[in-house]
């Protein structure tokens, strides 16, 4: 997979989850709240007679207003089935209902999609609630694991992909046994018996090779090579080794993520610790970095709650675009000019996240997204960096490093944007070192510091 379709990949797994967050949240009066999965090859027919069904026995429910609600919940369904000819190779899903807001008021959602891979499951659910535990399935990994398992008799060659594991070959072998008999030959059956655990050996490496090596671009296949079986190969294993083999490396292939995650952010401290000037972090210096066309690519945590705002000046007509996390958002005078006292009114109101998950191939750069799950990415959590192609920063490192020797950011807020501008205590130099082994490195986005 190149890299392009692994960043189309993981932004669509960050999608998933928000909408996942959205829908579980979601609650509705009665039982107005349609879940509809349809997996590959099922057909619109079958599902379109099915909703035509139950409207006939929705109709005999006493409660008028818990009647309405589902009747116009399955006919928005049938509507929007309406738009497909047949379903998506990769399945479709539909949520439709009537929800609560949080003011209290309701309101008519439709959500439709199809997949990013193939769904599985086949789901229809009236309900007060959507229900979102199929797309589950959506998030798990489908990286493909390689697995050689070695014994004494033989070797096994197999792949593991999600849930799904594969035999692709396996051969037995005949090796002598390790004997004290031989008298003035056992020298030679030594050489022998070496000789043949050497060819066992090489067979198995050029058939590896040829299994999990592209031999177009000779790069690999598979996300990993998990390497099993008996030290002296006295132990038979063959597909049972192959079960034990995938139990035991369950914590290894869990970490897989992690491992790309570490090596990410450690790239970036890299940049930072080599003051490079190739990074910069914070709103304002990120869009502008964009702008420019120097990103190459942007890290963000993928739980960073901060909204973009495009005002619109009610006396001039200016369109202010502005970043706000949720303390700025309940503050009114972000939303007023700071001349003229106008008020700013809001054109539209998107997570900074979704922009750039859809802008980001404008400005020819990678996305991807952190957790704070490895100890890199804890350390990164609530920054939003970047690594360039030249210098774009005005931070120096000395800056920097004075910041982190106390372990505390202080920043202010702009007319326009959230941008870290100086700290607070500057103390004496520091030294590249005290950077790169920080453990208490958290660059972050708030309006202010207290303590």
């Amino acid at each position: 997979m190149s890299d392009g379709q692994e960043t189309d990949k993981n932004i669509e797994i960050w999608k998933i989850k928000k909408l996942i967050k959205a829908l579980e949240a979601a609650r509705g009066n009665g039982t107005s709240m349609i879940s509809l999965i349809m997996p590959p090859h099922d057909q619109i027919s079958r599902v379109t007679k099915m909703l035509g069904d139950e409207f006939g026995t929705t109709s005999n429910i006493k409660s008028r207003v818990n009647r309405q609600s589902i009747l116009g919940a399955i006919t928005s369904a049938q509507q929007r089935l309406k738009l497909y000819n047949k379903v998506p190779p990769n399945g479709l899903v539909l949520y439709t209902g009537t929800i609560v807001t949080e003011d209290g008021k309701e309101k008519k959602v439709t959500i439709d999609f199809e997949p990013f891979k193939p769904i599985n499951a086949s789901l229809y659910l009236c309900d007060n609630k959507f229900h979102t535990e199929a797309l589950n399935e959506l998030l798990e990994s489908d990286d493909k694991f390689g697995f050689i398992v070695m014994d004494g008799n033989g070797t096994l060659f197999g792949t593991l992909s999600g849930n799904t594991r594969e035999v692709l070959h396996k051969f037995t072998v005949d090796l002598p046994k390790k004997h004290g008999r031989g008298g003035q030959s056992a020298l030679r059956f030594a050489r022998l018996r070496m000789e043949k655990r050497h060819n066992y050996v090489r067979k198995t490496v050029e058939l590896a090779t040829q299994f999990f090596i592209n031999r177009a671009t000779s790069q690999p296949n598979v996300s990993g090579l998990i390497l099993a079986g008996s030290a002296d190969f006295k132990t038979e294993l063959s597909e049972n080794g192959f079960n034990q083999a995938i139990e035991l490396s369950s914590e290894i292939l869990a970490n897989v993520k992690f491992i790309q995650e570490k090596r990410l952010i450690g790239k970036y401290f890299e940049e930072i610790s080599q003051d490079t000037g190739k990074y910069v972090f914070g709103v304002e210096d990120t869009l502008k970095s964009l702008e420019m066309g120097v990103v190459e690519i942007i890290i963000v945590w993928e739980n960073l709650d901060i909204n973009r705002y495009v005002l619109k000046n009610s006396t001039t007509g200016e369109i202010i675009v502005k970043h706000l996390n949720k303390d700025q958002e309940t503050d009114q005078s972000n939303f007023r000019d700071s001349d003229t006292n106008a008020e700013l009114e809001v054109q539209e109101k998107m997570s900074l996240l979704e922009w750039f998950a859809n802008e980001y191939k404008k400005f020819g750069c990678t996305l991807e997204f952190v957790t704070n799950k490895s100890q890199e990415g804890s350390q990164f959590v609530g920054a939003l960096v970047e690594l360039v192609e030249y210098s774009g920063t005005s931070w120096t490192l000395g800056h920097l490093m004075n910041c982190l020797m106390i372990g505390k950011f202080m920043s202010q807020t702009s007319n326009q944007q959230i941008v870290m501008v100086r700290c607070r205590g500057v103390g004496p130099r520091a030294s590249t070192k005290a950077l790169a082994k920080s453990p208490t490195f958290v660059p972050c986005l708030k309006s202010s510091y207290e303590g």
